[in-house]
């Protein structure tokens, strides 16, 4: 059998139609308070999902449930059909993660660090390295390889990340606010090198910026107070000009009257 290629059918076996993402009745409390109360949505793969809320929506609690980095007081997470508390290592291995804000291993060159990750998927020899090259080739890396992660700029450390997301060819992708912090030109940039892994898989795009969302999704689920606002292709929160804000202002503002 050939090589798998970034955009490939890499489902593990689930039927085409089954969500690759999905969760039911997401719960998660935090002293007492619901940081996350009743979510519940299903993520096809060869979509792009954004999960659009002011700061303290939910937003980042949620990718972190899926990412099996907390675990759920109620409910349940799937990742490509393993529940990420029954079977948490298969549901890891499943999906790519970008967290908010990523940092650490300053003095690491890109290199370093994808090899760290590689080898943290169980990739050793010839498949450590063509998994490497090939993230550094999707994510265009090349001329950052030998340079360390705390001597980039924001957006060159978020492309290294990424890479880190994707070297494993995973079906799932999350990306907690991606593009938080990147520069006008950074950020046409990183939509492109989403929009080229995208393709046949599920991904789940956590941001606060609306222009973002505009821009990269198909479908919006907007959180409000921990809760599921709205959720609803793209295209049905838009106004005349193509643009979000009286909608989600709207939403936002109804929602939160009645939380």
């Amino acid at each position: 059998m050939g090589e798998q290629k970034y955009g490939d059918d890499c489902s593990g076996g689930l039927p085409h139609a089954a969500p690759l993402i999905a969760t039911q009745n997401l719960v998660k409390r935090f002293r007492g308070r619901r940081a996350v109360s009743g979510v519940s949505f299903a993520i096809p793969r060869g979509t792009v999902t954004g999960l659009l809320g002011a700061n303290g929506a939910g937003k980042s609690t949620t990718m972190r449930l899926l990412a099996g980095r907390l675990a759920p007081d109620e409910g349940q997470a799937v990742i490509a059909g393993h529940d990420t508390i029954a079977a948490p290592m298969a549901a890891r291995a499943a999906l790519g993660y970008l967290p908010e804000a990523p940092s650490g291993f300053p003095h690491l060159t890109v290199r370093e660090f994808l090899t760290f990750a590689a080898e943290c998927r169980g990739f050793a020899g010839a498949r450590r390295q063509r998994s490497i090259g090939r993230a550094a080739e999707v994510l265009d890396l090349g001329e950052a390889l030998n340079r360390t992660l705390g001597t980039l700029s924001k957006g060159w450390r978020q492309r290294a990340w990424l890479a880190q997301a994707i070297l494993h060819d995973p079906p799932v992708l999350l990306l907690d606010e991606p593009a938080d912090g990147l520069d006008p030109r950074q950020r046409a940039q990183f939509r492109q090198y989403i929009r080229t892994i995208a393709e046949n898989r599920a991904v789940l795009m956590s941001t606060h910026i609306l222009e973002e969302a505009e821009a990269m999704c198909d479908r919006l689920i907007v959180m409000v107070k921990g809760r599921i606002a709205a959720d609803a292709p793209l295209g049905t929160f838009l106004d005349a000009q193509g643009r979000l804000g009286s909608a989600f202002a709207r939403i936002t503002t109804e929602a939160g009257a009645v939380a």
